[in-house]
């Protein structure tokens, strides 16, 4: 199968992932494997390229917002035949039995596994997954559409349960990318009003698309401030900003795997009067299945910008300038 390997991590501009062929992966008896049709590119793909992340295994296939049909299963896999049309997210695996689990925190567990960091990912023609921990996809979206879902949306939407948003409420949103364009429809489903902080003029103009209420820069002030914020950009600079707008009583969910330094905060002003700030962990299966049967409902349309595998290098550069209107997806099957 042709797959985009990372060898040795390197900034995305000397072009780290080499296109090359390797040996189609047989599933394990509790897997399922995937041709794959379409992966959509994350931040977390480009901090795993740069080596800003800890490597466990390489070389290495990144990519964790897999979608394609199942072609081929392990002897013990049940929930799922060929031809069935299947997402892979970034959990992969979750031990099951320790502290975290048994209270619903897959995501915390301390033996857990992820897609394109543990395991090669979707930046291929074909994955494996234990097909526990794969998720059956939405009609009415296209594969393109469903790929950014399996991550930018779960996360975006375990973000925006863990902000404690109600209903009716104000909420920022800090930084415009592939999650917030989808968290945007979700917090205007549930009559939220949206205050989106972004400096790129394509990404104010979607949020405006989308329904913005009020769309400006992360140093400007709105005319009301917000109940919660979400801020996805992973610049600590961001929190102090965020802080500056927020309501008595409110929170900040920090929804990034990497984030640069907080700068020190001036309790008295930014924190106290019960203010929170909380990061976001990963994200549960229950979040995803959560997410996806919302995407149906509302319904969810991402918008998404194709790339061949052939460009991965340059789809993460432009990812990286923040040049992505909605989210990046790589086509697989036109490869």
């Amino acid at each position: 199968m042709l797959a985009a390997l990372l060898r040795t991590p390197k900034p995305i501009v000397e072009q780290p992932l080499e296109l090359t062929e390797m040996p189609l992966p047989a599933p394990g008896e509790r897997e399922v494997r995937l041709r794959v049709s379409a992966c959509a590119l994350c931040h977390t793909d480009l901090h795993i390229v740069e080596g800003d992340i800890p490597l466990p295994k390489l070389p290495l296939v990144p990519g964790h917002q897999i979608v394609g049909v199942v072609e081929a299963r392990g002897r013990r896999t049940r929930r799922f035949h060929e031809g069935d049309r299947v997402g892979i997210a970034w959990l992969r695996h979750a031990c099951g039995d320790c502290s975290f689990c048994a209270r619903g925190s897959e995501n915390l567990c301390d033996r857990a596994e992820f897609t394109g960091l543990h395991a090669h990912g979707g930046y291929a023609e074909c994955a494996l997954v234990e097909e526990a921990f794969a998720y059956p996809l939405p009609p009415g979206l296209s594969d393109h559409q469903a790929a950014p879902l399996l991550c930018a949306g779960v996360i975006g939407y375990r973000a925006l349960r863990l902000s404690e948003i109600a209903r009716g409420e104000r909420l920022g949103l800090f930084g415009f990318g592939a999650s917030a364009h989808i968290v945007i429809q979700l917090a205007r489903h549930r009559g939220c009003e949206v205050y989106v902080f972004t400096r790129g003029e394509e990404h104010q103009k979607l949020a405006r698309t989308l329904g913005a209420a009020w769309v400006g820069r992360a140093e400007d002030r709105p005319r009301q401030k917000v109940q919660a914020a979400i801020i996805f950009a992973p610049a600590g600079g961001l929190v102090l900003d965020a802080l500056a707008v927020l309501e008595k009583g409110g929170t900040v969910a920090l929804a990034g795997i990497a984030m640069t330094q907080i700068p020190e905060i001036d309790y008295g002003r930014l924190l106290y009067h019960e203010r929170r700030i909380r990061s976001v962990a990963n994200a549960t299966r229950r979040d995803a299945e959560e997410l996806l049967s919302l995407a149906r409902e509302i319904p969810l349309r991402p918008e998404v910008e194709v790339f061949p595998l052939a460009e991965i290098n340059q789809a993460l550069w432009k990812l990286k300038q923040s040049g992505i209107r909605g989210a990046a997806v790589a086509d697989i099957r036109g490869t």
